[in-house]
């Protein structure tokens, strides 16, 4: 019953359903506390009653739900000491209290009680005390979140035992011992977590100088935060170490307010193979520091960057005029005295003679290497253009802007946070071309299903191009709602294509035909009036594409796990990877994705447009085309 708008209080009657297993209640406007009785809920395996207004204490007779596996208790008003008894359920992998008024410190011997733990998120509590080392016995931890307590002596060093560890956030405490190599002990100690993304060690007591060691960090890291903490000298021996920038998954660096100093890394101004794996690049803050030397024109070459700062150093020399530097809002230069040119909106002085010819000189040598460079990518075209010119003209849809002007754009990284990495926990459906994710956009809180092709798969990248054509040109109330598409590079410097429509709230219809294993548990049920307005949602769609279209779109793959359900059960079809697309005028097909020899779709069902392909089958020819599974009722004249 998550995701509501149910009052009151949670009723103590739900104690006496002896043989229930899930109970979510999470996301209404539920008050009072936990009852008691849920404790007597012997078989119960999930728990989750985040986003309430849930006040006093957890009961400690939670500890007796031997059986559970998934507590989730965030974002509430519960108080009071965690029950010891809690943390004694060996069965619980996720375990979330995060946003309450809780207080108290953690067991000594967190890891061993619960064994099984990937998720534990304790964050903006009251909690104290040392955080555990024996939390690294829980080998499976993939995310952790001790941020905004008071914890407080060292972290634990036996972290990078956790191979499995993807997000660590520990912001907002008071970590830290004042010893001047904790945080190169620290750091160097993650070098094994090889899977870990996101590391927020910001506004604490860490003191030290940053280690090469930050270079063995995780190469998927996309998140890196040490602002408000007390590093100072250099990084390491005045220079910021250019391993840095091979990290390609690498999307935003702050190394704001501390006391760095030196140049940036030579090599950049070279831009080092290493470097242009740096793709993905989108903030990077090193303001006030005490960095020095001249702005490296490289920092302007990278498209996605859309916030940089470098305010507060001791940068001289001529500021920059391309990419990021155009836009005065997106970038930050005050404090450095010694600046010249740029933009007219900076309203610096002119450079000096000695300061252009310095550019001049290392302009020249970039500019040898990439006439070169350019040299031999323009011949290599050539000859792909003459081997491939035949199969180029052939396309008529525009992939680098399969539905631009009227729809928003979104970024990988907007998406990317939107379904949280992509988590498992959030894909609601998968197919032979696509997997389908549940996200919510920070923007402006809508839900969203994001589309994400599987580019590795045969034929993926084909359907993307007719779904694109189709979805621009179609609007009816049984259509599946296009929001945007998405065309970028992933963190790695891989290609990325996705498509963004309107959730719908009630799944697909084969969910409600064929319920899994997990979804009998809460049965659903279609009676005869909702089973004929679904029928009729989908004639009056194809209706729609087949006839009432500037161009006539066959959709050959209809199927209940394509028709979609919104919050009344209005249904909507989606999913045209496979669809054709025809001239109103003369029947001639425009595009599509693949020959049309062969029947297209799924195995198991014949999509009830298929009479409009191009090349129809008589009865016999579709009986020994699908190997009997298709059985011809001559009486009748059809096929079933």
């Amino acid at each position: 019953m998550s995701r509501n708008n149910l009052g009151g209080k949670i009723p103590t009657e739900l104690g006496s359903l002896s043989n229930l297993s899930i109970l979510t209640l999470g996301d209404n406007r539920l008050t009072g506390t936990i009852p008691l009785s849920i404790g007597n809920l012997s078989n119960l395996r999930l728990l989750c009653l985040p986003y309430n207004n849930l006040e006093g204490s957890i009961p400690t007779q939670l500890g007796q739900l031997s059986k559970l596996e998934f507590l989730q208790l965030s974002v509430n008003n519960l108080s009071g000491m965690v029950p010891t008894s809690l943390y004694n359920i060996s069965s619980i992998y996720y375990f979330s209290i995060a946003d309450n008024q809780l207080h108290g410190i953690l067991p000594p011997d967190l890891g061993l009680t619960l064994p099984n733990l990937q998720v534990f998120f304790v964050s903006l509590n009251q909690f104290y005390g040392q955080i555990p080392s024996s939390i690294a016995n829980a080998k499976g931890l993939t995310q952790v979140n001790f941020a905004m307590n008071s914890f407080t002596s060292p972290m634990p060093m036996n972290l990078g035992t956790l191979d499995a560890l993807e997000t660590l956030g520990a912001s907002g405490n008071s970590l830290g011992t004042n010893q001047a190599n904790e945080l190169m002990s620290f750091l160097t100690s993650l070098s094994n977590c090889s899977n870990l993304q996101a590391l927020d060690l910001n506004i604490n007591d860490f003191k030290g100088f940053m280690p090469h060691s930050i270079a063995n960090l995780s190469t998927k890291i996309t998140w890196f935060s040490l602002e408000n903490n007390y590093t100072s000298g250099s990084i390491p021996l005045g220079a910021i170490p250019y391993q840095i920038f091979g990290l390609a998954s690498l999307f935003n660096l702050s190394l704001s307010q501390n006391h760095l100093t030196g140049l940036l890394p030579q090599e950049v101004g070279t831009i080092p193979m290493a470097f242009r794996q740096l793709k993905g690049i989108q903030e990077l803050d090193v303001s006030r520091n005490n960095l020095s030397g001249q702005i490296p024109r490289f920092l302007g070459e990278f498209r996605l960057v859309h916030y940089l700062n470098l305010s507060y150093n001791m940068f001289d020399g001529e500021v920059p005029i391309g990419g990021v530097f155009k836009n005065i809002s997106a970038f930050s230069v005050v404090g450095n005295s010694k600046l010249c040119g740029g933009i007219k909106l900076l309203q610096l002085p002119a450079c000096s003679i000695e300061v252009l010819n310095e550019r001049k000189r290392t302009s020249n040598h970039r500019v040898i290497v990439l006439v070169v460079t350019l040299t031999i990518v323009v011949l290599s075209l050539c000859i792909l253009a003459i081997l491939y010119q035949n199969k180029r003209s052939r396309k008529q849809v525009n992939l680098a802007s399969p539905l631009k002007n009227q729809y928003p754009q979104l970024s990988y990284g907007e998406l990317f946070q939107a379904t949280n990495g992509f988590s498992p926990s959030n894909l609601i459906g998968e197919g032979g071309y696509g997997s389908v994710y549940k996200g919510i956009l920070n923007s402006d809180e809508q839900i969203i299903a994001v589309k994400v092709l599987k580019l590795h798969e045969c034929g993926a990248n084909k359907s993307f191009v007719p779904e694109c054509e189709a979805l621009k040109n179609i609007r009816h109330r049984n259509l599946v709602k296009i929001i945007t598409a998405c065309l970028s590079i992933d963190f790695k410097g891989n290609d990325f294509k996705a498509l963004v429509f309107e959730f719908m709230k009630n799944g697909n219809l084969e969910n409600w035909l064929h319920p899994s294993l997990l979804e009998k548990h809460e049965p659903k049920n279609l009676n005869f009036v909702q089973r004929l307005n679904i029928a009729i949602d989908v004639a009056c769609a194809l209706d729609y594409l087949h006839h009432h279209c500037e161009m006539a779109f066959i959709h050959c793959d209809l199927k209940p796990s394509n028709i979609l359900l919104d919050g009344d059960l209005c249904a909507h079809v989606s999913d045209f990877g496979l669809a054709k697309i025809f001239s109103a005028t003369n029947g001639i097909s425009i595009h599509q994705q693949s020959s049309s020899i062969g029947i297209r779709g799924t195995i198991g069902y014949v999509a009830p447009d298929i009479k409009y392909l191009e090349h129809p089958y008589t009865l016999e020819e579709l009986k020994v085309i699908s190997e009997g599974a298709i059985e011809v009722d001559d009486k009748h004249n059809c096929v079933r």
